[in-house]
């Protein structure tokens, strides 16, 4: 049986454990969400109230696959010891989760793909498939570092992946919406995506954790900057930019292009919140006064870092420029939460 864990006291929408790097979906019913989390064999949370968790399943689990991950990613990177930085969508029928294996600082890394027909763990159609690799990053042939993907489906039906960690930034390309995967690879013995395009950076390289939303005729890229393993001196914040284009350029509040080194701050650190970042979205869509966008992000308790990067979530507010701003943190169950009631 699942495992319950409460939530935080007061109550909040913040996973109580070390749960980095989060990205979410919304249950098929629309009334629970899956969380999936940097962490051996990519654990799986869900909660009915964004308050209170399970602990569903992993992706990749100890009786499958004893190195927590796919055979093929620990040959490639034989010292990473967990996959980072999932990404999940719903994608022809299925659920694609993207994933990056690495170690601390390299740019030795490669980006998977797993995919399950359903969330469902009693069905009898619940079985995750690793679908391989879908491209990677080594010092001697790429300038980029392939962490933290992240796909992105247009209205059109177009599919573009993003990613990047430090380096020369962050980067996308379009792949095929058949598979998930790069339409094309250059020519060799790496995978490494022809016609791949950069869409930010940073001039002290301190930029990763791409997503990118769309709503209206713009298209929204969210990055994180700054440190994230530094436990209360971390400097991680979110920053965004907008284009009319999937591939940019994307501009931020001030007219200036994230592929140049802009990007306007959203989000930045608290005296309780250090570390605020690498944020997925999600939205919710059954009719109410619920209905809306929602932000998912890690960050440290200044006051208790050794618990680890905790999940948290917040409603997502829209001026009337159309660029976002995030709201508290849930402190009621998502039921009963209120979008007309933003509370900063």
């Amino acid at each position: 049986m699942p495992s319950l864990v409460c939530a935080e006291s007061p109550r909040q929408a913040v996973i109580p454990f070390d749960s980095p790097d989060p990205t979410a979906i919304m249950a098929p019913d629309g009334k629970g969400i899956y969380v999936f989390t940097t962490g051996r064999g990519i654990p799986i949370l869900y909660s009915n109230n964004f308050l209170d968790w399970e602990r569903m399943d992993r992706i990749f689990p100890r009786d499958r696959f004893p190195n927590g991950m796919p055979d093929w990613a620990k040959k490639a990177v034989p010292d990473a010891n967990a996959p980072w930085a999932p990404d999940v969508v719903f994608l022809n029928d299925r659920y694609y989760v993207y994933y990056s294996v690495s170690t601390v600082g390299s740019r030795r890394s490669a980006i998977g793909l797993a995919t399950n027909k359903t969330l469902d763990k009693t069905s009898p159609d619940y079985q995750w498939h690793d679908e391989g690799m879908v491209l990677e990053s080594h010092p001697n042939h790429t300038e980029f570092n392939a962490l933290d993907s992240a796909l992105f489906i247009d209205e059109n039906g177009k599919t573009y992946l993003f990613w990047g960690s430090y380096w020369t930034g962050l980067k996308a390309v379009e792949v095929d919406p058949k598979t998930g995967k790069p339409f094309r690879y250059v020519p060799g013995n790496l995978k490494i995506p022809a016609d791949y395009v950069s869409v930010a950076s940073r001039p002290d390289t301190s930029i990763e954790a791409a997503y990118v939303i769309r709503r209206g005729k713009y298209y929204y890229l969210f990055v994180s900057w700054g440190t994230t393993l530094d436990g209360a001196e971390s400097t991680y914040r979110i920053a965004i930019g907008r284009s009319e284009k999937p591939l940019g350029p994307y501009i931020d509040r001030d007219g200036k292009r994230m592929d140049q080194g802009g990007g306007t701050v959203i989000l930045s650190s608290t005296e309780k919140w250090k570390g605020t970042g690498h944020n997925g979205f999600f939205r919710t869509t059954k009719e109410g006064k619920n209905k809306g966008d929602w932000l998912i992000l890690h960050a440290f308790d200044a006051q208790a870092p050794e618990r680890g990067r905790l999940t948290q979530i917040r409603p997502l507010y829209w001026d009337e420029s159309d660029w976002l701003l995030p709201g508290a943190i849930l402190d009621v169950p998502f039921e009963q939460f209120d979008f007309s009631s933003k509370k900063d």
